[in-house]
């Protein structure tokens, strides 16, 4: 019988068109074979759905939220209301949002007492590294995996210097 391993992580978005941007924290975390759950949870349509989930979310395991949303954006911040989990916020430029500026600042100013980490706008990607990292502060393998990744971007940086300034060939 194979071993259920129970999420750390919960993805979230509002809408099924928060796929194509939220699936990015999803691959970065498998990528780090970190156990990540993903679904829609609709702070305006599914109000109901959205308190359950919050709610349980610690006693199902899960140690982070990612929460995405596009226009006004309320779904990460609502989220934090109801959980003392980390939430990581991704701000969606959606087909109705002001240039992804109402995404942004719905989930940015958020009051005190309810905070939300926010990344850049479509920024899912780096939703799943933080994730990772704060999961990281207590799992060594984890840590490591994250250092050999930063290692590779620097690397990848480092070989691009060098070939503008004509000291390395592709």
């Amino acid at each position: 019988m194979a071993k259920v391993i129970k999420p750390l992580v919960g993805i979230i978005m509002g809408s099924d068109s928060d796929l194509k941007i939220m699936q990015a924290a999803a691959d970065i975390l498998k990528q780090f074979e970190v156990p990540y759950e993903l679904t829609i949870v609709s702070a305006h349509r599914t109000p109901l759905r959205m308190v359950e989930y919050a709610s349980s979310a610690m006693d199902r395991g899960l140690k982070i939220i990612i929460a995405g949303a596009g226009g006004a954006a309320h779904l990460p911040g609502m989220i934090a209301s109801l959980t003392t989990l980390p939430v990581i916020g991704v701000p969606v430029k959606s087909s109705n949002s002001i240039d992804g500026w109402d995404s942004i600042l719905s989930i940015l100013q958020m009051p005190n007492g309810v905070p939300v980490a926010t990344v850049a706008l479509n920024a899912a990607k780096n939703a799943g590294i933080l994730a990772a990292e704060i999961l990281g502060i207590s799992d060594p393998i984890l840590s490591e995996k994250l250092v050999v990744f930063k290692n590779e971007m620097k690397n990848e940086v480092e070989k691009k210097a060098n070939l503008i300034a004509g000291k390395e060939d592709f």
